[in-house]
């Protein structure tokens, strides 16, 4: 099985989002072939205000961000992990940050809700209080590809182990974590814990991030890139590049049942 990932750097401005997540699944799907696509958090749009990002949210199903997913999907025959897109909220001023995923024929196969929300102070000052904005999900998603079973996260999901490990104890053998890591907590922290996740539930972590700049009312702020594919052992198999991009590489299902043999973890676990 294949996978490519999709790195961004979206701005507040949907429709240049929208045309460059396009142009760069389109040509993931041309180069390298793969099952599965899995596009970055917030793809759709990030940075503006509260205001513009109500304006850019979506009624899922439908809307622009949903329906180019699922029409790519269809057109190429290929999974499409619609990293997190922002979906309206009946009757509230919040929004959920949302996952979708389509399999091959287009048709919508999981939605997950980001369940933990960003609200802390960075190294460098900068406050980010997600829970201002976005609604917290509550439900725990796996869906299948072609008999694999594959896990949903999103961004800051990443520091609670528990939801990783309830993933795999839904049958997870690859977790999809869509991110707009930041930069001063990235250059840290990001790649230890998704080498820890992968390593913990002995699954393939799938990890697309958005890479550089935007602009988050009158501050500039960075995300720092680097998306890869972890195997169940921990290794990193393929790492994006700075800047936008596609990093693509072969999974194996084999190699999450031969890792759980020789450490079998789960049967060991005790609380």
């Amino acid at each position: 099985m294949k996978v490519s990932l999709i790195q961004m750097n979206s701005q507040s401005d949907k429709a240049r989002n929208l045309a460059q997540a396009r142009e760069l699944m389109e040509r993931a799907i041309r180069e390298d072939g793969p099952d599965l696509v899995v596009l970055p958090e917030v793809f759709d749009f990030m940075g503006g205000s509260r205001a513009d990002k109500q304006a850019a949210a979506e009624v899922i199903p439908d809307g622009p961000a949903w329906t180019l997913c699922r029409d790519v999907a269809r057109a190429r025959k290929v999974f499409v992990h619609a990293g997190s897109i922002l979906e309206k909220v009946p009757g509230e001023e919040r929004l959920h940050n949302t996952t979708v995923v389509f399999d091959r024929a287009g048709k919508q196969i999981a939605r997950y809700r980001k369940i933990h929300l960003f609200d802390i102070v960075t190294p460098d000052g900068t406050a980010y209080r997600e829970s201002a904005s976005f609604k917290p999900g509550d439900e725990i998603v796996t869906y299948d590809l072609d008999g694999v079973t594959v896990g949903c996260s999103i961004c800051y999901d990443l520091r609670f182990s528990e939801l990783f490990i309830r993933l795999a104890r839904k049958g997870a053998q690859v977790i999809a974590l869509p991110a707009a890591f930041t930069l001063q907590t990235g250059k840290d922290h990001w790649e230890v814990l998704c080498r820890a996740r992968a390593i913990e539930t002995e699954t393939y972590f799938l990890a697309a991030a958005q890479h550089g700049p935007h602009t988050q009312g009158n501050e500039t702020r960075h995300t720092y890139g680097h998306s890869m594919v972890i195997d169940p052992w921990g290794h990193v198999t393929a790492r994006a590049s700075d800047g936008i991009g596609v990093v693509s590489a072969r999974i194996d299902p084999r190699r999450v049942e031969k890792v759980r043999q020789m450490i079998p973890v789960a049967q060991h676990r005790v609380l």
